[in-house]
């Protein structure tokens, strides 16, 4: 059986409508690390009264006098916050992980295109950790990194400098998009706005769960081998992935719920205990199509009950899954497109199996 992968009208209107919004107001600048003197002029306005705004979060206490001008993100998804709150980041992460010829993702190059004159942020690798040299030479009155994996030394070393930096609110890369909104909405001063674009993802994902009616109350299981055939990885409840299929009216397996702990987004089980694994439907990433096939016909894989009835979906497009795994206004969209409609045909026995 063939499966669409087309958009539901509704989605796309909302989709539109959330992308129009992202882009209400938005500011422009220099993406050159050594032109510094033209500082963007936000579109967007802040709220009244929005500073001095003091920020607690993991790593410290942020205090933001003033409204912010030359924002540097750091994190996998962070530039889309202040770019769907109408502030186009002076610089941001590199997408090293499923990213375009920009070092950037095609939903930022979209929102960033309707914007005459914007340039792409300055990209600097935090591969090897956060560049902290490189950050400062941009000169940015605000770093956040609400969704990184910034250290405290890290941290340290940014705020030395002068430059304000709101991390995460608990753990490392742990952050929900609806935290990283709204703490990203107060560091900019734009709290109306952030509940605005909150309103908008949210009607999205409500739109998705009623076209895939399905979904609602099944369980599912995030996970897959480790390089190392000897364990599975396995998403905790903590993790983004997970988080996003509860809000579409899914649930965690059993087996998630037990072994979730705070502060994790994964756990590993031996390949023996794989049975375990069950669900309603089993969710896993393939290097290729022939992947696919070699997941199928894995003994160990086969364990799992879902894969045996064909409720399973391995993601082979690396791009497809991101709007799950590293959440924002601008991505969201984009995973419910094209992510979800292969969550449900797995549900109805229309998986992965060749």
């Amino acid at each position: 059986m063939k499966r669409s992968l087309a958009a539901p009208t509704a989605l796309k209107a909302a989709a539109a409508t959330l992308l129009l919004a992202a882009l209400a107001g938005c500011s422009t600048g220099s993406t050159s690390a050594d032109d510094t003197d033209a500082a963007p002029t936000a579109t967007s306005s802040v709220d009244a009264d929005a500073f001095p705004v003091t920020i607690e979060h993991a790593l410290g206490s942020t205090t933001i006098e003033e409204e912010p001008t030359r924002v540097v993100s750091v994190g996998y998804a962070e530039a889309d916050y202040p770019l769907s709150l109408g502030v186009v980041p002076v610089g941001a992460d590199k997408i090293e992980y499923a990213g375009n010829e920009n070092d950037s993702s095609d939903w930022f190059d979209e929102a960033l295109g309707e914007i005459d004159g914007a340039e792409q942020p300055t990209r600097f690798s935090t591969a090897d950790g956060v560049p902290v040299d490189e950050i400062v030479k941009l000169q940015p009155d605000l770093v956040t990194a609400t969704q990184s994996g910034i250290t405290q030394e890290e941290y340290d070393k940014l705020t030395d400098a002068g430059i304000p930096v709101v991390a995460y609110p608990n753990a490392p890369y742990n952050t929900t998009w609806q935290e990283s909104l709204e703490m990203v909405g107060q560091a900019l001063g734009r709290t109306a706005l952030a509940d605005e674009v909150k309103a908008e993802t949210e009607q999205v994902i409500a739109d998705t769960a009623a076209e895939f009616p399905q979904l609602e109350g099944k369980t599912f299981t995030f996970a897959g081998p480790n390089a190392d055939p000897s364990s599975f990885y396995v998403y905790t409840s903590m993790d983004n992935r997970p988080r996003l299929l509860v809000e579409l009216g899914m649930v965690n397996s059993p087996l998630v719920e037990e072994r979730s702990e705070p502060g994790q987004f994964l756990f590993n089980i031996s390949s023996e205990r794989t049975a375990q694994l069950d669900a309603d439907v089993f969710l896993t990433y393939a290097n290729s199509e022939e992947n696919v096939q070699e997941l199928a016909d894995d003994p160990l894989v086969q364990q799992i009950p879902a894969v045996a009835d064909n409720r399973w979906y391995a993601t082979v497009d690396v791009t497809e899954a991101i709007g799950l795994s590293a959440p924002s206004p601008l991505s969201i969209p984009v995973g419910m497109e094209r992510y979800i409609p292969h969550v449900a045909a797995a549900v109805d026995g229309d998986g992965s199996t060749p």
